[in-house]
């Protein structure tokens, strides 16, 4: 049975926080708000975790294009190829906010990523989710609660989304209602932004 817990973004309860890490580190699964959808998350060094959120999208984790949750730019270089002056400029510049980048992925990726060539990075304009990042040492891997219903697509309310998935996660964090519109996807492999998909973030 999931365990909500109400955590606001203007004074996010330390001890609140701190049941979210001890969760992930026990390889737990979470809901979260960010600056667009409300997203399930895990530890992305877990494998059973990363398995149980693959299961939950029902997908193989090998197929899975999970992105990863930084709370800055540091941990750039433990997963991607170092990037030329005017990509790591354009990041910078649109970091943080409601964008997925696709960068070139390094070998020293987790091993539930370990086939993948590239790598979705993002860096939410949310105090929770960078606290959470922050707090727990490294980011999270992270994917979008998509909504059953077509015309919605994404649900928005952390109630009805704590009842749908009572019995599939550890915690539901309740921080109000989410957004109901995506991140915008770049695809910075090229050097040059190609926006795969048009979301919040405006560049």
């Amino acid at each position: 049975m999931a365990k909500i817990l109400k955590i606001y973004p203007d004074n996010p309860q330390e001890n609140l926080i701190n049941e979210v890490i001890k969760t992930l580190n026990n390889g737990g699964l979470i809901i979260y708000p960010s600056d667009t959808v409300y997203a399930l998350g895990c530890n992305i060094f877990d494998i059973k975790a990363m398995e149980k959120l693959a299961q939950l999208k029902k997908i193989k984790l090998e197929k899975s294009q999970f992105s990863i949750i930084c709370n800055d730019l540091s941990h750039l270089s433990d997963f991607t190829r170092p990037v030329e002056t005017s990509t790591f400029r354009f990041l910078k510049s649109h970091i943080p906010g409601a964008f997925t980048f696709i960068l070139d992925a390094n070998k020293s990726l987790p091993l539930a990523y370990k086939n993948h060539k590239t790598i979705g990075i993002r860096v939410p304009d949310h105090p929770i989710p960078q606290l959470i990042v922050e707090k727990l040492g490294h980011p999270i891997a992270s994917t979008s609660i998509k909504d059953d219903d077509e015309v919605i697509e994404y649900s928005t309310d952390p109630e009805l989304i704590a009842e749908k998935y009572e019995h599939l996660v550890d915690i539901v964090i309740d921080s109000g209602y989410g957004d109901n519109i995506a991140s915008t996807i770049v695809d910075l492999t090229s050097g040059e932004p190609e926006i795969i998909r048009q979301g919040k973030g405006i560049i």
